[in-house]
């Protein structure tokens, strides 16, 4: 079963399919390695760790698709990708979903704040008109060469005008093609408990840790009927939390052991990057 179906498989199950995010290719193999059955390329995460600026826009489509490649060479489990508003107009959605879809993307994304976009927990945000999301999310319907390439509709509706709207719009979205709906930083614990009975599509749940919506575990949102849980962007605030502990400790001690349990053992760092495959091909080919 290729990565995509596996993936509409997953999300059309609606058990809380729990999928991090990952922001290079490293830290889509410890995704992988532990187990979990998807990823997600984070924007939020490539800009952060990639441009060290915040998620408001700065990435732009080669960035995301050059880190889709890297990341789909480096692990077989299915991958959703992140590419914000789409770079532009109708016409520059379709084109961004040929090149994420030639990437290895197995689902897309899509929002409809105002370029340039801003992560969904930020304040000031701004959606375009539901004519034009609409129109977006249909050229993406379209624009697919294989039909099992899932396209995920995010609205981030629901901070400008309101819970109600952001439901009407991703209504809207799903009668327009989409597969998944995503409806942005909701903050009562109410809503996250309507949406499943409001929309028929399989859903995806975003877990910001420090955002504004209530934080349920993946258990519950799979009872609740979500397709997808995701957490996008723990991975980065744990390797940042690591960095910056065990940097703290090079600096005031002058010195990080491997035993001190700040830092991946050499072995294991060698075990990730698959060290010993790559000897045994060396032996092979030299």
């Amino acid at each position: 079963m290729s990565t995509r179906k596996q993936l509409r498989a997953l999300v059309e199950a609606r058990t809380g399919l729990l999928v991090p995010g990952a922001f290079n290719a490293l830290s889509a193999k410890v995704i992988a390695d532990l187990g979990f059955q998807a990823i997600y390329v984070t924007g939020a995460g490539v800009t952060n760790m990639w441009f060290g600026m915040p998620d408001q826009g700065f990435m732009g489509l080669h960035e995301i698709a050059e880190h889709t490649a890297r990341i789909r060479d480096a692990v077989d489990v299915p991958l959703l990708v992140d590419a914000d508003t789409g770079f532009g107009n109708a016409l520059n959605v379709r084109h961004t979903v040929r090149v994420l879809e030639r990437a290895g993307a197995d689902c897309i994304q899509l929002e409809d704040q105002v370029a340039p976009k801003r992560c969904g927990h930020f304040s000031g945000k701004e959606v375009i008109s539901t004519e034009e999301a609409v129109g977006k999310i249909q050229a993406a319907v379209d624009a697919r060469h294989d039909p099992d390439l899932l396209v995920m509709a995010r609205t981030d509706a629901a901070a400008t005008h309101g819970f109600e709207a952001a439901i009407e719009r991703a209504q809207r979205f799903a009668e327009a093609g989409a597969d998944i709906l995503f409806v942005e930083a909701v903050t009562k614990p109410e809503e996250v408990r309507a949406l499943p009975r409001r929309l028929a599509k399989p859903q995806l749940m975003n877990m910001v840790i420090g955002g504004r919506t209530p934080i349920f575990d993946a258990d519950q949102l799979g009872a609740l009927g979500y397709g997808i849980v995701l957490y996008a962007n723990a991975a980065l605030q744990g390797a940042v939390a690591g960095m910056q502990n065990a940097l703290t400790v090079l600096r005031d001690e002058k010195q990080v052991r491997e035993d001190s349990g700040l830092v991946t053992p050499f072995a294991e760092r060698q075990r990730l990057v698959g060290k010993p495959e790559w000897d045994a091909l060396e032996k092979r080919y030299v």
